[in-house]
């Protein structure tokens, strides 16, 4: 029997819970157990037809740094104990997670090594990607990743070797991330940007290059805010005298979320670096068009689909935004292309490779 680990998921799921709870549903095959906390009440219909093993709520993104620590605890000395207590023969962990010298085989998930390539100072993050993630993946049955970018990276910093990496791309959810109809007043009044405010999501330069579009657009920023950053970004927007065209909205809620993304003229997306990008798929997926980095996973999500920048050169970001901003013909080719390469992903997909290498190492 497989357990899966769900202990990450929370009610404002971002890029990795999303991950775990999308991709979950399609692991029946194996027969799983899942690791599941009471708290996460909407993820409990969908795991109505699961076997399901209750273990505390407290231990999510939503707690912070004091979450995180209460999981690693649990991770280390409750989950081998409740592997043993339901002769569990691999743990599926879809974060970088596992007891470590518990004689507990499992295969766990890498994201990203952003704090590793942009390392904060002080930061726990940067002492857990150098000391205990390098453990978990060389105790490791298999790893898996969502980009061959990642799968380098692993190869890079941890010198794993690529023949224990499999790289299998995230999805979206097709049934909300679609074009939607929406009304003439609101449609392309607005760049969008998706996600936290993290300085290496780069939404420094994405104000700066804004402020020099000759056009009546908006900037919309979708996401949570860094109490470090976002005060100087609001700064920024002032001193560049766009802060009335530049919105800041906080996180959006799933189901407003489509909605906001169809009526963008773009989403501009020049991240320094991401293991996946999730949100420019579900940007093309609702046949929005993209603008994103040329570096990292980001070439590998949107290929030919959107328009393609250095994210460290501010004049190529904005000369991007402007054409997309005049030009109606581009706008429409970048839509179609989009629609078209967002319906080469789905779950169902994801899940199906998944389950491919749990029953492989699991048997």
């Amino acid at each position: 029997m497989t357990l899966i680990n769900l202990s990450i998921l929370f009610s404002k799921p971002t890029g990795i819970a999303t991950y775990a709870a999308n991709l979950f549903p399609y692991l029946k095959p194996i027969e799983p157990t899942l690791l599941i906390s009471n708290s996460a009440a909407e993820i409990w219909q969908a795991a109505k037809n699961y076997p399901c093993y209750p273990i505390p709520g407290n231990m999510t993104p939503e707690q912070g740094s004091k979450g995180h620590l209460r999981r690693l605890i649990w991770t280390q000395q409750q989950l081998p104990q409740i592997a043993k207590k339901l002769e569990s023969r691999l743990l599926f962990s879809p974060i970088p997670e596992a007891p470590l010298y518990a004689n507990c085989r499992f295969v766990v998930m890498v994201h990203d090594l952003i704090p590793l390539r942009f390392p904060r100072r002080f930061s726990p993050l940067t002492a857990y990607f150098r000391y205990y993630i390098p453990q978990v993946l060389q105790q490791a049955e298999h790893i898996i990743c969502n980009s061959e970018a990642t799968a380098k990276d692993i190869v890079n910093f941890w010198g794993i070797p690529l023949d224990k990496i499999t790289s299998i791309p995230l999805a979206y959810d097709a049934s909300r991330f679609r074009p939607l109809s929406v009304d003439s007043y609101s449609k392309r009044r607005y760049f969008l940007y998706l996600g936290r405010h993290d300085p290496y999501k780069n939404l420094h330069r994405v104000i700066e290059a804004f402020a020099t579009v000759d056009s009546d657009r908006e900037l919309w920023l979708a996401g949570s805010p860094d109490k470090r950053y976002t005060p100087k970004l609001i700064i920024q927007a002032e001193e560049l005298g766009v802060s009335d065209r530049v919105k800041f909205l906080d996180y959006v809620s799933p189901q407003e979320l489509p909605l906001i993304i169809n009526q963008a003229i773009s989403l501009v997306f020049p991240s320094l670096w991401e293991g996946f990008g999730l949100p420019v798929l579900e940007a093309m997926a609702c046949g929005t068009p993209v603008i994103t980095s040329n570096l990292s996973s980001l070439p590998e999500v949107a290929i030919d689909a959107g328009i393609l920048v250095n994210p460290y050169d501010t004049r190529e970001i904005a000369a991007a935004m402007q054409e997309i901003a005049n030009d109606d013909d581009l706008r429409s080719q970048l839509s179609t292309l989009s629609l078209q390469r967002a319906s080469q992903f789905s779950w169902a997909k994801t899940g199906q490779a998944t389950v491919e290498i749990l029953r492989g190492i699991g048997d």
